[in-house]
């Protein structure tokens, strides 16, 4: 078994994927550069790749050979998908390369084999079917990096699988928008993009598809885009002269202008002496309505001071664009509901030096487009949030072959100080990024035997064991640990399994999280859950706490999210391995807050339409026992007894139990004291119910504060009979009181059966001391309340309760608490050691605080600040 396990982790290694075919070196044009012809060697070699070439370093040269070398070895056809405005770029490169390339928008325009090209509008119409190309290549690939949310991408990912030769070329990568990566990813069929989220990334729980990096998978994330794009940011990156390829210095000239925003008052009749910051959208678009005309006027002052320059407008709006024509009437313009053909000319004449100042968008001229020959200066005439369309514009001028310096005047007014901050920064962030893939490149060559190799992470870590008074906790493979245990001694198995590919929890390729699909996921799961099978104790319990997993409407393909039953594959798994299931406990979770989390269940689109929207998943803890060695009784080998109560007579002396003088009332069990029936009615699933006077008024609930609102909102509802309407009466009045919080649900629904726990506090776990403390926090650590009960009923002191999954060490530091001996294992070092702290602080008997602690203390410290 132990080799049948390792060899399945090896078999998790990626071995570098090429779908493309060697190139000799002669056969390459011998107009290319040399950086020029490795980068088509490489890509010809992948077969589907990413090209990140800086500005001036022959993207639309390397694409259009690497499309002429596809057909010469595949036969067919090859397109360029460009964007409007720079097809007279490619007709000048291919003209250069000897190459017939055809601009066309239907299919019935091209021959049977060739080079085409065409426009994202024509594809993402329906004008033109990839599917009818041996090769694509996507230049400026920026319709990618709206991802599941653009017209373009969804119609690109529906109509490009067929294409067997996938390329996209782009200068410039957004800095920390992942998604944008992760959608180039997925389009040349590197890595689905569910699959990368859980690899790289961990999320935000308050809002999907914000990405953070896990501080430990940085280095392993670039590794991995460097297997499939190229960043190139000059020759010499890959080992050739830079001769002909300095880039110009620039000088970056801020304007800050005086804000025009009127003086008015805010809600409480407050006026300001400064301008408010235009913070947001819709800040920031009322500050550019506003200050429209102070900016143009401004930038028409710019342009008199150099009236033998020429020079570029970039400007967002068609209001700029109209007020730019009249303050400076030589200026010609490019824009949207111009005819195409127009648009070109201007943009050609303009790049050959025709005439002085062009104004434009960079939507429109900002990608793609050379004018360094005759334009060394651009004047922004406002400034915005979108960074690559901001870089874009930039190196329009600024790049490879610009003689000299270039020079790019910003104008901005007081109130978008912060505007400007956020573009500063993400400029910085632009440079960092860049930096470091041209480190990788420089280390690891185009070598994708190299890449792979240094991908190639552990299948496991050095063993460490910590030992004390009733625990042992070890740093290891849980597989791999429980080998090595011996069979039938643990009393309970407790923990919280990883939920599929959900979440990768280490760098490390014995993680559970690091698999392909569930069917991976489960067949990894299938060698511990037979382990755990063998070390537990005939007719005990593992007790394995679970959630079903959303699955986002992209990766179904069917337009909406559904649900994977996760609950019932692990009911599968572990019958499978000889487990009998007992039932499960169902712990309610909050829907807003799972909301934020997926947009599953938003109000906004249950307006639109009720049948898309499901219900809020709760958290199930399943139970499963393994058969007892004599089955005549059922009875565990070591049976989870149960203290008897005490009993006293009529007169009120304690005496010995007896059935029949208890059933003829002669004797009855003392309060508190053993296991009594009314517990073990509870602990039966038996339901209990009261009634109060009357439900509180709904208006009379808008005058509490939450926390109060909370409190006697659960108290009503385990006490009163249930009325449905009533209770969404309550939540809109509330919420017409403006009382009704958007970020966590003040009303749920509290249960009153035993098996569906309402009252878990989730965020009383580790987590809390961790996050006290600065460390790192788990993705998604158990609550007390949950292994406290299951500890509790389900073993007696004194006996072995352990967790292959231990994070936190949360199992252990609960049984350690209520007097049992714990076992945890851990596969990430960073958990590991900060479960060690947990653990050892309990032992010393020194109690960590509590999130209730906590927050009384500081009630306390800010009582005393008050004084």
């Amino acid at each position: 078994m132990g080799d049948a396990y390792l060899d399945f982790l090896r078999a998790k290694v990626p071995a570098a994927t090429r779908a493309g075919f060697d190139v000799r070196d002669d056969e390459i044009n011998p107009l290319l550069k040399p950086h020029q012809r490795a980068m088509v060697r490489w890509a010809c070699a992948g077969g589907r790749r990413a090209i990140f070439a800086a500005f001036g370093l022959g993207k639309s040269v390397i694409q259009l050979e690497i499309l002429r070398l596809v057909v010469k070895h595949a036969g067919g056809r090859a397109l360029v998908v460009a964007p409007l405005g720079v097809r007279q770029e490619f007709r000048r490169d291919a003209a250069m390369l000897g190459i017939d390339l055809r601009f066309i928008r239907s299919i019935d325009e091209a021959g049977a084999d060739g080079l085409y090209l065409t426009n994202y509008e024509t594809i993402r119409d329906g004008k033109l079917d990839p599917a009818a190309f041996t090769a694509v290549s996507l230049d400026e690939a920026s319709c990618l990096r709206g991802f599941g949310g653009t017209k373009t991408f969804r119609e690109f990912m529906r109509l490009f699988p067929g294409v067997r030769y996938r390329f996209v070329a782009t200068a410039t990568p957004a800095p920390n928008e992942f998604i944008e990566l992760l959608a180039y990813a997925a389009f040349l069929d590197i890595m689905d993009v569910g699959q990368a989220k859980t690899r790289f990334f961990k999320r935000n729980s308050e809002k999907a598809d914000e990405l953070t990096l896990h501080p430990h998978k940085e280095a392993e994330f670039w590794l991995w885009v460097s297997t499939w794009g190229l960043f190139v940011q000059r020759p010499s990156d890959l080992g050739f002269s830079d001769a002909g390829y300095e880039f110009p210095p620039i000088e970056v000239v801020w304007h800050e202008i005086p804000s025009q925003q009127p003086v008015t008052a805010d809600k409480h009749g407050q006026f300001s002496m400064v301008p408010v910051d235009a913070v947001g959208i819709v800040g920031a678009a009322a500050e550019k309505r506003t200050s429209l005309q102070a900016r143009v006027d401004k930038a028409a002052a710019l342009l008199a001071e150099r009236p033998d320059e020429h020079c570029i407008l970039w400007h967002d709006l068609e209001d700029e664009r109209r007020a730019i024509a009249r303050a400076v009437p030589d200026a010609r313009a490019v824009y949207g509901s111009q005819d195409l053909d127009e648009r070109e000319q201007t943009i050609i004449d303009f790049s050959e030096g025709r005439f002085r100042t062009l104004s434009a968008k960079p939507v429109i001229a900002g990608s793609g487009c050379n004018f360094q020959r005759h334009c060394a200066w651009a004047v922004f005439v406002g400034i915005g949030f979108k960074f690559n369309d901001f870089i874009q514009a930039i190196h329009r001028i600024q790049r490879f072959l610009q003689h000299r310096p270039v020079r790019i005047d910003l104008i901005y007014t007081s109130a978008e100080r912060e505007v400007r901050r956020a573009l500063e920064a993400k400029w910085r962030r632009h440079e960092e990024l860049c930096a470091n893939m041209t480190a990788i490149i420089k280390k690891y060559g185009l070598s994708d035997a190299a890449m792979a190799e240094a991908l190639t992470r552990t299948l496991g870590v050095d063993r460490v064991e910590v030992r004390g008074e009733g625990y042992r906790l070890v740093n290891n493979d849980c597989v791999m640990e429980l080998r090595n245990k011996s069979g039938n001694s643990v009393d309970l198995i407790a923990t919280s399994i990883p939920f599929s590919t959900q979440y990768e929890y280490s760098p490390n390729y014995a993680d559970f999280g690091h698999t392909d699909d569930n069917a991976h996921f489960w067949q990894q799961m299938g060698f511990l859950v037979t382990e755990l099978f063998r070390v537990l104790k005939p007719g005990r319990v593992a007790a394995i706490h679970v959630k079903d997993r959303i699955i986002p409407g992209g990766m179904t393909g069917l337009g909406f999210q559904t649900v994977y039953p996760f609950a019932d594959d692990c009911r599968r798994s572990f019958m499978a391995a000889g487990f009998a299931y007992l039932g499960e406990k169902t712990n309610l979770t909050d829907v807003v807050r799972e909301n934020n989390q997926t947009y599953r269940l938003g109000h906004s689109e249950q307006l639109k339409d009720g049948s898309r929207m499901g219900a809020g998943l709760p958290e199930k803890v399943l139970l499963f026992r393994k058969p007892p060695t004599d089955s005549s009784d059922g009875y565990a080998d070591t049976p989870v007894g149960k203290p008897r109560p005490q009993y006293m007579d009529r007169d009120g002396n304690v005496v010995a139990y007896s059935r029949k003088d208890e059933q003829a009332g002669r004797i009855r069990p003392v309060p508190g004291t053993g296991y009594s029936r009314a517990r073990w009615q509870v602990d039966a699933h038996h339901l209990m119910r009261s009634s109060g006077d009357r439900h509180i008024k709904p208006e009379e609930w808008a005058g509490f504060d939450a926390e109060t609102i909370y409190r006697m909102w659960r108290e009503w509802s385990l006490l009163e009979v249930y009325d449905f309407e009533h209770h969404v009466l309550i939540g809109e009045t509330l919420e017409a009181k403006g009382k009704l919080p958007p970020t966590f649900m003040l009303l749920p629904p509290h249960s009153w059966h035993d098996d569906v726990w309402s009252d878990v506090a989730q965020m009383r776990s580790l987590n809390t001391l961790q996050a006290q403390t600065g460390a790192e926090r788990h993705l998604c650590p158990l609550p007390f309340d949950i292994v406290n009960r299951l500890i509790t009923q389900f073993s007696m002191p004194g006996e072995v309760v352990l967790d292959p999954f231990g994070g936190l060490m949360t199992v252990p530091y609960c049984a350690l608490k209520l007097g049992r001996r714990a076992m945890g294992i851990e596969l990430s070092p960073g958990y590991f050691l900060d479960g060690v702290k947990h653990v050892e602080a309990v032992v010393r008997e020194k109690p960590m605080p509590s999130l209730f602690d906590v927050l009384a203390a500081d009630a306390a410290g800010q009582a005393v600040a008050a004084e």
